[in-house]
Protein backbone atom coordinates (compact mmCIF):
# COMPACT_ATOMS: atom_id res chain seq x y z
CA UNK A 1 0.00 0.00 0.00
CA UNK A 2 2.67 2.32 0.91
CA UNK A 3 4.49 1.75 -2.16
CA UNK A 4 1.85 2.27 -4.07
CA UNK A 5 1.55 5.99 -2.55
CA UNK A 6 5.15 6.50 -3.42
CA UNK A 7 4.70 6.07 -7.24
CA UNK A 8 2.21 9.33 -7.69
CA UNK A 9 4.91 11.39 -5.32
CA UNK A 10 7.85 10.11 -6.88
CA UNK A 11 6.43 11.04 -10.66
CA UNK A 12 5.68 14.40 -9.47
CA UNK A 13 8.70 15.03 -7.63
CA UNK A 14 11.00 14.05 -11.44
CA UNK A 15 8.56 16.23 -13.10
CA UNK A 16 9.69 18.85 -10.56
CA UNK A 17 13.39 18.19 -11.31
CA UNK A 18 13.01 18.19 -15.03
CA UNK A 19 10.48 21.40 -15.63
CA UNK A 20 13.86 23.53 -15.78
CA UNK A 21 15.49 21.18 -18.06
CA UNK A 22 12.34 21.44 -20.00
CA UNK A 23 12.03 25.06 -19.97
CA UNK A 24 15.54 25.59 -21.05
CA UNK A 25 14.96 23.68 -24.44
CA UNK A 26 12.22 25.63 -25.06
CA UNK A 27 14.32 28.77 -24.84
CA UNK A 28 16.61 26.86 -26.99
CA UNK A 29 14.95 26.57 -29.79
CA UNK A 30 14.27 29.86 -30.29
CA UNK A 31 13.84 32.91 -27.86
CA UNK A 32 11.28 33.84 -29.71
CA UNK A 33 9.72 30.58 -29.17
CA UNK A 34 9.48 30.34 -32.85
CA UNK A 35 12.63 28.77 -35.32
CA UNK A 36 14.63 30.60 -37.16
CA UNK A 37 12.74 31.53 -40.98
CA UNK A 38 16.59 29.77 -42.09
CA UNK A 39 16.73 26.92 -39.57
CA UNK A 40 15.41 24.62 -42.03
CA UNK A 41 19.09 24.65 -43.87
CA UNK A 42 20.45 22.61 -41.12
CA UNK A 43 19.05 19.50 -42.03
CA UNK A 44 20.33 20.41 -45.96
CA UNK A 45 23.63 20.25 -44.82
CA UNK A 46 25.77 18.04 -47.25
CA UNK A 47 23.29 18.17 -49.97
CA UNK A 48 24.90 18.23 -53.73
CA UNK A 49 23.98 18.25 -57.19
CA UNK A 50 21.60 15.24 -58.03
CA UNK A 51 19.81 15.32 -54.34
CA UNK A 52 16.30 15.13 -54.00
CA UNK A 53 15.44 16.01 -50.13
CA UNK A 54 12.43 17.73 -48.75
CA UNK A 55 12.95 21.73 -47.96
CA UNK A 56 15.67 22.24 -51.09
CA UNK A 57 13.06 24.03 -52.84
CA UNK A 58 13.07 26.65 -49.22
CA UNK A 59 16.82 26.61 -50.10
CA UNK A 60 15.75 27.88 -53.89
CA UNK A 61 13.25 30.54 -52.17
CA UNK A 62 16.21 31.76 -50.09
CA UNK A 63 18.71 32.21 -52.84
CA UNK A 64 15.99 33.88 -55.35
CA UNK A 65 14.93 36.07 -52.59
CA UNK A 66 18.86 37.27 -52.35
CA UNK A 67 19.67 37.44 -55.75
CA UNK A 68 21.74 34.62 -56.65
CA UNK A 69 18.72 31.86 -58.77
CA UNK A 70 15.69 32.82 -60.97
CA UNK A 71 13.54 30.05 -62.37
CA UNK A 72 11.88 32.14 -64.89
CA UNK A 73 12.00 30.36 -68.02
CA UNK A 74 10.55 26.63 -65.71
CA UNK A 75 8.78 27.44 -62.79
CA UNK A 76 7.94 24.02 -61.68
CA UNK A 77 11.84 23.70 -60.63
CA UNK A 78 11.48 26.63 -58.43
CA UNK A 79 8.88 24.77 -56.26
CA UNK A 80 10.49 21.06 -56.29
CA UNK A 81 12.85 19.53 -54.30
CA UNK A 82 15.55 18.46 -57.03
CA UNK A 83 19.33 19.61 -56.56
CA UNK A 84 19.73 20.64 -59.79
CA UNK A 85 22.69 22.32 -62.28
CA UNK A 86 21.06 25.66 -61.62
CA UNK A 87 21.23 25.36 -57.47
CA UNK A 88 24.78 24.31 -57.48
CA UNK A 89 25.40 27.22 -59.74
CA UNK A 90 23.56 29.99 -57.72
CA UNK A 91 25.38 28.30 -54.54
CA UNK A 92 28.46 28.43 -56.08
CA UNK A 93 28.05 31.96 -56.95
CA UNK A 94 27.47 32.61 -53.20
CA UNK A 95 30.09 30.61 -51.68
CA UNK A 96 32.38 33.11 -54.40
CA UNK A 97 30.88 35.74 -52.85
CA UNK A 98 30.96 35.66 -49.33
CA UNK A 99 34.99 33.98 -49.85
CA UNK A 100 34.06 30.25 -49.44
CA UNK A 101 35.31 27.17 -51.26
CA UNK A 102 33.13 27.16 -54.58
CA UNK A 103 32.14 23.85 -54.14
CA UNK A 104 28.08 24.17 -55.29
CA UNK A 105 27.77 21.75 -52.35
CA UNK A 106 26.07 22.43 -49.42
CA UNK A 107 28.86 22.47 -46.95
CA UNK A 108 28.41 23.23 -43.10
CA UNK A 109 30.58 26.43 -43.89
CA UNK A 110 28.19 27.38 -46.18
CA UNK A 111 25.17 26.64 -44.36
CA UNK A 112 26.36 28.56 -41.47
CA UNK A 113 26.84 31.74 -43.81
CA UNK A 114 23.35 31.16 -44.86
CA UNK A 115 21.59 30.74 -41.39
CA UNK A 116 23.43 34.58 -40.02
CA UNK A 117 20.71 36.93 -39.54
CA UNK A 118 21.13 39.62 -42.79
CA UNK A 119 19.88 42.51 -44.55
CA UNK A 120 17.10 42.27 -46.42
CA UNK A 121 18.37 44.00 -49.48
CA UNK A 122 19.38 41.39 -52.50
CA UNK A 123 23.47 40.88 -52.75
CA UNK A 124 22.20 40.81 -56.53
CA UNK A 125 20.30 42.75 -58.21
CA UNK A 126 19.14 42.40 -61.90
CA UNK A 127 22.24 39.92 -62.26
CA UNK A 128 24.80 42.30 -60.92
CA UNK A 129 27.01 41.62 -58.16
CA UNK A 130 30.32 43.08 -57.51
CA UNK A 131 30.88 41.93 -54.23
CA UNK A 132 33.31 39.27 -54.67
CA UNK A 133 35.27 41.63 -57.49
CA UNK A 134 38.22 43.87 -56.24
CA UNK A 135 38.90 47.34 -56.49
CA UNK A 136 42.55 48.97 -56.36
CA UNK A 137 42.47 51.94 -54.58
CA UNK A 138 43.53 55.34 -56.29
CA UNK A 139 45.12 56.43 -52.79
CA UNK A 140 49.19 56.97 -53.56
CA UNK A 141 50.03 56.06 -50.03
CA UNK A 142 47.61 53.23 -49.55
CA UNK A 143 47.85 50.15 -52.02
CA UNK A 144 44.83 47.96 -51.01
CA UNK A 145 41.76 46.09 -52.25
CA UNK A 146 38.55 47.81 -51.84
CA UNK A 147 35.21 45.20 -51.94
CA UNK A 148 32.63 47.93 -51.72
CA UNK A 149 29.78 47.97 -53.81
CA UNK A 150 26.65 50.29 -55.39
CA UNK A 151 22.95 49.46 -56.98
CA UNK A 152 22.69 48.97 -60.73
CA UNK A 153 23.27 52.49 -62.74
CA UNK A 154 24.92 53.85 -59.56
CA UNK A 155 22.04 55.84 -58.09
CA UNK A 156 22.68 58.79 -55.69
CA UNK A 157 21.56 61.69 -54.65
CA UNK A 158 22.13 65.10 -56.92
CA UNK A 159 25.08 67.07 -56.22
CA UNK A 160 22.63 70.10 -54.85
CA UNK A 161 21.12 67.70 -52.34
CA UNK A 162 23.50 67.01 -49.64
CA UNK A 163 21.24 68.28 -46.79
CA UNK A 164 18.93 65.74 -45.86
CA UNK A 165 15.84 65.69 -43.68
CA UNK A 166 14.64 62.06 -41.79
CA UNK A 167 11.34 61.13 -39.86
CA UNK A 168 10.18 59.08 -38.03
CA UNK A 169 6.90 57.24 -38.77
CA UNK A 170 3.91 57.70 -36.11
CA UNK A 171 4.33 54.85 -33.35
CA UNK A 172 8.41 54.17 -33.71
CA UNK A 173 9.31 52.88 -30.69
CA UNK A 174 11.28 55.67 -28.87
CA UNK A 175 14.14 54.19 -27.61
CA UNK A 176 14.99 53.79 -31.70
CA UNK A 177 15.54 57.68 -31.82
CA UNK A 178 18.41 58.17 -30.82
CA UNK A 179 20.56 55.30 -31.95
CA UNK A 180 19.21 56.35 -35.40
CA UNK A 181 20.58 59.81 -34.95
CA UNK A 182 23.94 58.92 -33.90
CA UNK A 183 24.19 56.72 -37.02
CA UNK A 184 22.90 59.78 -39.18
CA UNK A 185 25.82 61.67 -37.25
CA UNK A 186 28.43 58.87 -37.94
CA UNK A 187 27.78 58.97 -41.81
CA UNK A 188 28.15 63.09 -41.68
CA UNK A 189 31.46 62.80 -40.15
CA UNK A 190 32.50 60.91 -42.73
CA UNK A 191 30.69 62.63 -45.90
CA UNK A 192 29.65 65.72 -47.22
CA UNK A 193 26.03 64.94 -45.91
CA UNK A 194 23.99 66.70 -43.52
CA UNK A 195 20.97 65.40 -41.76
CA UNK A 196 18.32 66.97 -39.76
CA UNK A 197 15.12 65.30 -38.07
CA UNK A 198 11.92 66.64 -38.75
CA UNK A 199 8.51 66.02 -37.76
CA UNK A 200 7.15 66.09 -41.37
CA UNK A 201 7.31 62.47 -42.43
CA UNK A 202 5.21 63.18 -45.47
CA UNK A 203 8.28 65.17 -47.07
CA UNK A 204 11.05 64.12 -44.89
CA UNK A 205 13.41 63.23 -47.70
CA UNK A 206 13.96 59.76 -45.54
CA UNK A 207 11.44 57.93 -43.47
CA UNK A 208 12.38 55.60 -40.44
CA UNK A 209 9.54 52.70 -39.51
CA UNK A 210 9.39 49.35 -37.89
CA UNK A 211 7.18 47.14 -40.09
CA UNK A 212 6.14 43.01 -40.06
CA UNK A 213 5.74 40.71 -42.70
CA UNK A 214 4.57 41.98 -45.49
CA UNK A 215 4.38 45.00 -45.45
CA UNK A 216 3.62 46.75 -48.71
CA UNK A 217 6.89 47.26 -50.53
CA UNK A 218 7.67 44.20 -52.71
CA UNK A 219 10.33 42.90 -49.42
CA UNK A 220 8.25 41.28 -46.74
CA UNK A 221 10.28 40.51 -43.49
CA UNK A 222 9.81 36.86 -42.28
CA UNK A 223 9.98 36.97 -38.62
CA UNK A 224 12.55 36.85 -35.61
CA UNK A 225 16.30 35.76 -36.91
CA UNK A 226 15.48 36.19 -40.57
CA UNK A 227 15.78 39.16 -42.31
CA UNK A 228 16.50 42.14 -39.96
CA UNK A 229 16.09 45.72 -41.76
CA UNK A 230 16.10 46.99 -45.32
CA UNK A 231 15.89 49.84 -47.04
CA UNK A 232 15.97 51.34 -51.20
CA UNK A 233 18.60 53.30 -53.13
CA UNK A 234 18.46 56.89 -53.31
CA UNK A 235 16.59 58.73 -53.96
CA UNK A 236 13.41 56.72 -52.52
CA UNK A 237 14.31 57.39 -48.53
CA UNK A 238 12.44 54.56 -47.48
CA UNK A 239 14.43 51.70 -43.95
CA UNK A 240 12.37 49.53 -42.20
CA UNK A 241 13.41 47.98 -39.26
CA UNK A 242 11.48 44.63 -39.09
CA UNK A 243 9.50 45.14 -35.93
CA UNK A 244 9.46 41.17 -34.44
CA UNK A 245 12.93 41.31 -33.86
CA UNK A 246 14.55 41.48 -30.53
CA UNK A 247 16.11 45.09 -30.61
CA UNK A 248 18.35 46.80 -28.31
CA UNK A 249 19.77 50.04 -28.02
CA UNK A 250 22.81 48.97 -26.15
CA UNK A 251 25.34 46.02 -27.14
CA UNK A 252 23.18 42.67 -25.74
CA UNK A 253 23.38 39.22 -26.15
CA UNK A 254 20.61 37.51 -27.80
CA UNK A 255 19.42 41.40 -29.65
CA UNK A 256 20.09 43.07 -32.72
CA UNK A 257 21.96 46.47 -32.19
CA UNK A 258 19.58 49.57 -33.30
CA UNK A 259 22.73 51.86 -34.33
CA UNK A 260 25.01 49.43 -36.19
CA UNK A 261 21.48 48.08 -38.49
CA UNK A 262 20.38 51.87 -38.96
CA UNK A 263 24.59 52.62 -40.22
CA UNK A 264 24.13 49.76 -42.43
CA UNK A 265 20.87 50.88 -43.90
CA UNK A 266 21.80 54.17 -44.34
CA UNK A 267 24.89 53.25 -46.22
CA UNK A 268 22.22 51.85 -48.72
CA UNK A 269 19.59 55.16 -48.65
CA UNK A 270 23.18 57.07 -49.97
CA UNK A 271 24.00 54.40 -52.59
CA UNK A 272 26.24 51.91 -51.15
CA UNK A 273 25.34 48.03 -52.04
CA UNK A 274 26.90 45.02 -50.39
CA UNK A 275 30.29 44.64 -49.69
CA UNK A 276 32.17 41.40 -49.11
CA UNK A 277 34.69 42.56 -46.60
CA UNK A 278 33.24 41.35 -43.12
CA UNK A 279 34.27 44.33 -41.25
CA UNK A 280 32.95 46.55 -43.37
CA UNK A 281 29.49 47.87 -42.33
CA UNK A 282 27.92 47.48 -45.89
CA UNK A 283 28.82 43.20 -45.06
CA UNK A 284 25.10 41.39 -45.64
CA UNK A 285 25.00 40.36 -42.07
CA UNK A 286 25.36 41.30 -38.49
CA UNK A 287 24.65 38.88 -35.79
CA UNK A 288 22.54 39.49 -31.83
CA UNK A 289 24.86 41.04 -29.59
CA UNK A 290 27.33 42.07 -31.89
CA UNK A 291 28.14 46.14 -33.21
CA UNK A 292 30.08 47.78 -35.83
CA UNK A 293 31.34 50.92 -37.26
CA UNK A 294 32.16 52.42 -40.54
CA UNK A 295 34.80 50.54 -42.06
CA UNK A 296 37.64 51.66 -44.55
CA UNK A 297 36.16 49.91 -47.46
CA UNK A 298 32.55 52.00 -46.17
CA UNK A 299 34.19 55.37 -46.41
CA UNK A 300 36.40 54.44 -49.77
CA UNK A 301 33.04 53.36 -51.28
CA UNK A 302 30.92 56.35 -50.48
CA UNK A 303 34.00 58.83 -51.88
CA UNK A 304 34.40 56.87 -54.57
CA UNK A 305 30.24 57.38 -55.55
CA UNK A 306 30.61 61.06 -54.72
CA UNK A 307 34.07 61.80 -56.12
Amino acid sequence: MGSKAFLPFFSFTLFLLLLPLLFQAVLAHSKHGNPSPFEFLQHLQGCHKGDKVKDIHKLKKYLENFGYLSYDQNKTHANDDDFDEFLESAIKTYQLNYHLKATGKLDAKTVSKMMSPRCAVPDIINGTTGMRSGKKSHSKSVHSVSHYTFFPGEPKWPASKFRLTYAFLPGTRADAISPVARAFQTWAANTHFRFRRTRDYVNADIVISFESFDHGDGSPFDGPDGTLAHAFAPTDGRFHYDADENWSVNVTPGAYHLETVALHEIGHLLGLHHSSVEGAIMYPSIMAGASKGLHADDIQGIKALYN
